[in-house]
């Protein structure tokens, strides 16, 4: 929908400023603060229904009723991945940014109960989820697998207003005809479309691909006001992992799945303060932090995404492995890992996709690893060519992973998948340290298979509970 962006070479260490027609994502575009379980399926959904209110404008006064239509991988696995309350809770007027996790439940029993919408200007209209949140599994929409339409009817059932919005992935929705719905970009410096054009700007300027991000940042906020945005990432994705590896008992949903985190956490702890060299590696204490924070995700808790919901344990873990298991690290060192994560992804979903609709899981869990991986390369003072090509190495041995969530929910085998991702970028990371930058397969390569294998491969294996795992284990 959006034309595409015209490369642009750096060739001086003070450049002219480029504009192009679909800048790079920037840092907060990817990392959102939110609620679980699903980026696509919750936070997407929550904020589209969010613009659909802001759009209807002064039909608000004789709207009598409003109906929300979940399609496709929404419709599918939209139960399982909380897409009717996050619709709910969109149409009552909260943004996942800014609600409060510990009052979802009660604002949803409370609309449920009164059967009420309050709109803005404080109109109230009937409202009853059984009828006007549907789920539509017989259509589909060609822009993507997550479409919503939502219809704004008057007292005489007539339609005053219609928009049909794509959940893209990442929490990134589109409005059709509308172009997507994104932070405001001003004109970049750096403005990159590849990972062999970021390199080539890193060579012009001398400068890393964690500056060249942040300079790009500049174009958007001050530096004192990115630098407080990253810290802030850190905060929650480090409170996310506490809160997890501080909570027992049973996840919601049908399987009964416990959580698993604090256990893990305090084993790899004791093996740690006994000297147990087999027991103590750090890999398990990695571990134990994703799943806390898929854990947290799994309950509708605060989380970021990272890209994604469903892969937001991979970089949280890579981050708190850094800080706890790393020599030197700085708060420099944080803002580059997450400056470099920025460049990883935004590339990664400009020419492929971080969706699980539309690539399976190795557009979700695949991409975050890539990301926390180049991200640890630049914390540790790696070069651009070492940054990219840890990048490639975690992305390349995620490729042809599908997402296959059993009962529609984001635990099996989600929650683990981040454990596995976030050690898989931890070694590629150590690969390409200690490697020289050269490599044979670029990442640019990597991403562009993995685009190929998400075309090819079967709509049942991508985030719908209609293949793999999830019709060959029997739900609890």
């Amino acid at each position: 929908m959006n034309a595409n962006s015209a490369e642009f070479v750096r060739t001086a260490p003070q450049p002219e400023v480029c504009a192009v027609d679909n800048p790079p994502v920037g840092l907060c575009d990817l990392f959102k603060i939110g609620i679980g379980p699903s980026s696509s399926h919750t936070i997407g959904p929550m904020k589209a229904a969010g613009f659909f209110l802001r759009n209807l404008g002064p039909r608000i006064a004789e709207t009598h009723r409003l109906v929300a239509t979940a399609y496709g991988s929404l419709a599918w696995t939209g139960k399982g991945h909380a897409t009717d309350r996050a619709l709910i809770l969109g149409l009552a007027g909260e943004q996942p940014e800014e609600i409060d996790p510990d009052r979802v439940d009660q604002k949803l029993a409370e609309i449920v109960r009164s059967k009420e919408l309050i709109l803005p200007g404080n109109r109230t209209i009937h409202f009853d989820a059984g009828t006007d949140i549907v789920f539509d599994t017989t259509r589909s929409f060609e822009r993507h697998p997550n479409a919503i339409t939502f219809e704004a009817l008057d007292a005489r059932g007539n339609r005053l207003h219609e928009e049909l919005w794509f959940s893209i992935g990442g929490g990134f929705v589109e409005r059709f005809g509308a172009g997507r719905v994104t932070a405001q970009t001003a004109a970049l410096p750096f403005a990159y479309v590849s990972a062999e054009t970021l390199l080539a700007l890193g060579h012009a300027s001398n400068l890393s691909i964690a500056d060249m991000v942040l300079a790009n940042e500049m174009c958007r906020r001050t530096e004192r006001d990115t630098e407080i945005a990253i810290d802030r990432i850190t905060n929650v994705m480090l409170g996310c992992i506490e809160r997890g590896l501080n909570k027992e008992g049973p996840l919601p949903g049908g399987l009964k799945i416990k959580r698993r985190a604090k256990g893990l956490y305090e084993k790899a702890e004791a093996a740690r303060l006994a000297n147990d060299r087999e027991g103590s590696h750090a890999f398990n204490h990695v571990s134990a932090f994703a799943i806390a924070v898929n854990e947290e995700n799994a309950c509708g808790g605060r989380v970021v995404t990272a890209p994604t919901n469903g892969a937001a344990g991979v970089i949280p873990a890579v981050l708190r492995y850094y800080r706890d298991f790393c020599r030197r690290t700085t708060r420099q060192g944080t803002h580059a890992y997450f400056l470099a994560a920025t460049a990883i992804g935004a590339i990664i979903r400009r020419n492929a996709s971080i969706s699980g609709a539309e690539m399976g899981c190795q557009g979700e869990v695949g991409s975050a690893a890539a990301m926390a991986a180049g991200g640890l390369a630049a914390a540790l003072g790696g070069s651009n060519s070492q940054v990219e090509n840890a990048a490639e190495i975690a992305l390349e041995h995620h490729l042809g992973m599908t997402c296959d969530p059993v009962a529609g929910l984001v635990q099996i085998p989600c929650i683990e998948r981040n454990a596995f991702g976030a050690v898989k970028a931890i070694n590629a990371a150590s690969l390409a340290l200690h490697g020289d930058g050269t490599h044979r397969v670029s990442l640019d390569q990597a991403i562009e298979t993995m685009r190929q294998t998400g075309r090819d491969m079967h709509a049942k294996y991508r985030e719908t509970s209609r293949g793999g795992l999830a019709v060959n284990v029997p739900e609890c």
